[in-house]
């Protein structure tokens, strides 16, 4: 089993976190006036959709690099429907265009790459997800997932 680990910790004087992941840092945070958010990062229905979109395109040039063909412009765009309150995902749709250098046609590579989508194909198979919290002050771990 391969695991990939994050770390987001508050930013001091706001209400958003920062998160990050070897060199790779991210804002995360709730809209302006919102619950003490000052827009200073993704919200997560955007992290949601960025995480989906952006897993799909690195699959587009795996898959592409398998094939032996060269990828020209990528452009994904992703949409999350939400619900209820609190906020669910119910729906995510993906609208792909791509081309290929040499101008065959990219739509194999597309579905390959839909096939082999690690967020999208997580998501769609339902994962568990368990919080655990952590009482700094003791070291204490309780587990919160109801």
């Amino acid at each position: 089993m391969v695991a990939t680990i994050v770390e987001l910790r508050n930013i001091a004087g706001t209400e958003a976190a920062l998160g990050w992941a070897g060199g790779h840092t991210i804002v995360v945070d709730r809209p302006e006036g919102k619950t003490g958010g000052l827009g200073l990062g993704f919200n997560g229905a955007q992290l949601l959709a960025l995480a989906i979109g952006g897993c799909f395109c690195n699959d587009l040039r795996y898959v592409a690099d398998e094939m032996d063909v060269s990828l020209g412009s990528i452009a994904v765009s992703v949409t999350i429907e939400l619900e209820g309150d609190p906020s669910i995902a119910t729906a995510a749709t993906m609208i792909v265009s791509c081309a290929s250098v040499d101008g065959s046609d990219p739509s194999p590579i597309v579905e390959k790459a839909r096939t082999s989508c690690m967020v999208s194909n997580s998501l769609s198979r339902g994962i568990p997800v368990s919080i655990e919290a952590t009482d700094y002050s003791n070291g204490q771990t309780t587990d919160c997932t109801g």
